[in-house]
């Protein structure tokens, strides 16, 4: 599955199957503009840090079409930019497309609006198309973790839908079925957004890979029982020593593994480290709305006036890390000399 983010020449235009409303109903939501952008970015109608990535790649684009050529167009665009960089904190993802985009720019800065136009259209559609390959890659390497007959636990969605194709910790399981092993699969439900329970649980299931959902609140026992032997997530940033911000709830589920002797395992590409952030202390959290605690759908399940804490992500330190999947390979521990030695590596 590869459709769910698409660029349309005849609309000129991004189109994104809208992940808010899966599994129930399969429709795009289209993004003319940078408000547009922004706006699919901060209600999660695209989601994951990769497919975030590939959306503010095509974003730029669509701002270089928003602004009228003529003076000041250069200023406006720099706006435009700035404020699609900024519509979620957490993902690193969404700053790597746009510094990737800048820097282009940058380095032929007297380009005219269209030649910039037809330029940044081109790279939004190789950071489109590398993507799916990086995330296969990932999968070979993360296959060999992945024993014959194992059940894999995973929380939230690190699939298809939070990539631009394949996924990171789902592409492992993706590589490890293609390489003809049996496995079984638990998606944490991962409220209060459910991704696990709404789009994992989807994509698996759609391509026949068994799957159950569990309560987030299950892991404990589930490990317990010994129904599971490997844990796989994927992640939104990566700090120089290895800590990882993942969806909240992740920490947890680490801290579990690590109690049960089960191995916990980071999915990830290069584009997702952020070698300026020492330690995930210093990664931005990302708090939002609280109605996606207090209701479920249009049912109110929380008193009203009672307040809620509805931060998005949390950080597992690297110690609970049993490796970190990557395009370039697997990295173990030591982690701050192994990330150096890979992804600082050019």
């Amino acid at each position: 599955m590869t459709d769910h983010i698409q660029f349309s020449p005849e609309r000129d235009a991004l189109l994104l199957l809208d992940q808010r409303i899966l599994p129930g109903q399969e429709d795009y939501f289209v993004c003319t503009n940078t408000k547009d952008t922004i706006y699919a970015l901060q209600t999660m109608v695209v989601r994951g840090a990769p497919a975030i990535g590939v959306t503010a790649a095509y974003g730029c684009y669509l701002a270089s079409r928003e602004v009228a050529a003529g003076l000041g167009w250069r200023d406006n665009l720099a706006k435009l930019l700035r404020d699609l960089e900024n519509a979620r904190p957490t993902a690193v993802n969404l700053r790597w497309a746009v510094e990737k985009m800048r820097g282009a720019w940058a380095a032929e800065p007297n380009l005219a609006l269209p030649d910039l136009q037809a330029k940044w259209l081109a790279m939004a559609k190789d950071i489109h198309a590398t993507d799916i390959e990086i995330n296969t890659a990932m999968g070979r390497f993360g296959a060999v973790l992945i024993d014959d007959g194992d059940t894999v636990m995973t929380h939230c969605n690190a699939g298809t839908l939070a990539t631009a194709g394949y996924g990171t910790a789902l592409g492992v399981i993706r590589g490890a079925w293609a390489q003809g092993k049996k496995l079984d699969v638990i998606a944490n439900e991962t409220r209060p957004f459910l991704q696990g329970a709404r789009l994992t649980a989807y994509e698996l299931h759609k391509e026949g890979i068994p799957v159950k959902v569990a309560c987030d609140n299950a892991c404990a026992l589930l490990m317990q029982r010994g129904m599971v032997q490997k844990v796989v997530v994927g992640a939104d940033r990566i700090a120089a020593n290895g800590d990882v911000a993942n969806k909240i709830g992740t920490f947890g589920v680490a801290l579990l593994a690590r109690h049960f002797g089960v191995p916990f395992y980071v999915a990830a590409p290069a584009s997702t480290f952020d070698l300026s952030m020492a330690t995930g202390a210093a990664i931005p959290i990302e708090e939002r709305t609280p109605r996606e605690v207090t209701h479920i759908g249009e049912h109110q399940i929380t008193p009203s006036g009672v307040d809620v804490v509805n931060y998005a992500f949390d950080v597992t330190p690297s110690e609970l890390i049993a490796g970190i999947v990557t395009e370039r390979g697997v990295i173990r521990a030591p982690y701050r000399e192994s990330i150096a030695a890979i992804i600082g590596a050019q």
